[in-house]
């Protein structure tokens, strides 16, 4: 296993696009519910508990060889906007042309013919991760960490808030994704076992419902 592939897969210098998404901060900071980093602390929070524990099992899953077709359909059901399913794909799809040129394989050639508009980008990430040399471990904590990394960086751009609060908010929830991370790999290992229904299915309707809001704005600074 190669560290140094873990810090580049989490790196959000790695090319996947996700620099242009907010993971829901811009609809939360516009809707008020994001003010300052105790408020964005509290947002990233609840999303890596809900939304960043189901992306991190898929990960997890995808890289110990689960189904990617079926852990693909699990997180459409998981994911009850238009809006962030579309937006999923999108980041799917930036992330395995990005892999494929960083770590080529024959595996993530099959993924992009399965999925030419684009896999949730969880279940790309997962196969990604294990094309890279990396452990299912490796892969949920990676997922967790983006869970709130995005919306942190996001905010700093949005409030004009001082990075240096918006990194001490990612230092204070270290031990959160630590946790989540474990949560996920656990249930992980029951997919391979029970199939995709022992997923976790933690929902975060604000988050769907501002993706929607979002989704029809006619100006916006993110994709989502």
């Amino acid at each position: 296993m190669s560290r140094a592939a873990l810090l580049l897969l989490s790196d959000g210098r790695f090319p996947a696009g996700g620099h242009a998404h907010s993971g829901g901060a811009e609809a939360a900071v516009r809707a008020g519910r994001i003010t300052d980093a105790v408020s964005l602390e509290a947002f990233c929070r609840g999303r890596l508990h809900t939304t960043g524990l189901v992306g991190a099992a898929l990960a997890a899953s995808a890289a110990l060889g689960a189904d990617p077709a079926a852990l693909d359909e699990a997180a459409d059901a998981r994911t009850p906007s238009p809006a962030l399913r579309a937006a999923a794909r999108r980041l799917g799809r930036q992330l395995l042309r990005a892999a494929r040129a960083t770590w080529p394989s024959d595996e993530l050639d099959t993924l992009a013919r399965a999925f030419p508009k684009g896999a949730h980008q969880p279940v790309v990430l997962g196969v990604v991760a294990r094309t890279a040399g990396l452990e299912p471990g490796d892969a949920a904590h990676c997922a967790a960490y983006e869970s709130v990394s995005g919306a942190a960086s996001a905010t700093v751009r949005l409030l004009s808030l001082d990075p240096f609060q918006a990194s001490g908010v990612l230092a204070r929830l270290a031990r959160d994704v630590d946790r989540v991370a474990e949560r996920a790999l656990e249930a992980a290992e029951r997919v391979t076992a029970e199939g995709a229904e022992a997923l976790p299915a933690g929902s975060a309707p604000l988050l769907e419902i501002g993706a929607e809001a979002h989704a029809a704005w006619s100006a916006r600074l993110f994709a989502s």
